[in-house]
């Protein structure tokens, strides 16, 4: 399950925790797709403890055309799908 915390108008944290799978990822997409497409956001998996390979491709699609979105807690593996699918793991300015 995510959490969402509205940071002003344009601004959103998505905060998911425990497995990230296909729905948690589905959560998020609808997350995004609330705020516009230049809207900050920020993805904050710290709090994630098991990442599915599905989940990330749902994530990966997600985040294709939103250009402001800061993504946080992401392994090494979750970084390389990324770039597999197509998203430039520098544009989401990935933290660790």
């Amino acid at each position: 399950m995510a959490s969402e915390h509205a940071q002003g108008s344009n601004s959103l944290l998505i905060q998911p925790e425990g497995t990230f799978d296909a729905t948690a990822a589905r959560e998020v997409a609808a997350a995004l797709d609330r705020f516009e497409p230049d809207s900050r956001v920020r993805v904050d998996l710290t709090r994630v403890r098991d990442f599915q390979d599905l989940g990330v491709a749902v994530l990966a699609r997600a985040l294709q055309g939103h250009h402001q979105v800061e993504v946080s807690g992401l392994r090494l593996h979750q970084l390389r799908l990324l770039k597999y699918y197509g998203v430039d793991a520098a544009a989401i300015r990935a933290g660790h």
